[in-house]
């Protein structure tokens, strides 16, 4: 074999997987879910891909869920749903939660046992919360997530193979006197 034979037949197809796999890695991230805070709409032990891109593009909007790394423990990632925007007033109450004095339609999560006094979001900031509300911790606790931890948007499970599918972001628009909440894809099922 010659040296330019080697070269195209071993090296370039190499190369080329390199760029890919790099290239993949640039746009898409594989994540485990550790822990059941997301359930019913993700669950313990699901692998997950998420898009890096697409905050790159437009800022994260209420309801999309966000794969972060917290400050306080930056190996160990989360996944929670965005419930405030920077500039909004989040309050809980009556097992319900409130953005801008409007109680959100979030038919994906149980009632919530806590009770939050209304707290404005800082800019930059997003406030956070499980669907799984009374076994989650969460932005409940105090603190925010800034737009610069962000990993990205929750998009696809792919494990175990059974459970693949897009995963489902609630569009929570906050209007003047009310709160709709509208799915993108499929209804969410809950699992008996």
């Amino acid at each position: 074999m010659t040296r330019t034979e080697i070269v195209k037949d071993i090296i370039v197809p190499i190369m080329v997987g390199l760029a890919i796999f790099f290239l993949f890695r640039a746009l898409i991230e594989p994540f485990v879910v550790e822990h059941s805070s997301m359930w019913p709409t993700i669950e313990e032990g699901e692998y997950i891909l998420v898009d890096k891109v697409s905050y790159h593009l437009h800022q994260p909007q209420r309801g999309d869920i966000i794969v972060f790394r917290p400050p306080w423990n930056v190996g160990r990632p989360y996944i929670k749903r965005i419930i405030g925007l920077p500039g909004d007033t989040v309050e809980i109450k009556d097992g319900a939660v409130f953005v801008n004095g409007s109680r959100l339609d979030e038919p994906y999560a149980g009632r919530t046992q806590d009770i939050l006094f209304p707290t404005k979001i800082p800019e930059g900031e997003y406030f956070v919360l499980g669907d799984n509300r009374n076994n989650s911790y969460d932005s409940r606790r105090g603190w925010t997530v800034s737009r610069d931890y962000i990993v990205g948007k929750a998009w696809i499970t792919y494990w175990p193979p059974k459970k693949w599918r897009l995963i489902e972001h609630a569009d929570l628009r906050a209007e003047k006197n009310f709160v709709i909440s509208l799915f993108i894809g499929e209804a969410l099922c809950l699992r008996k």
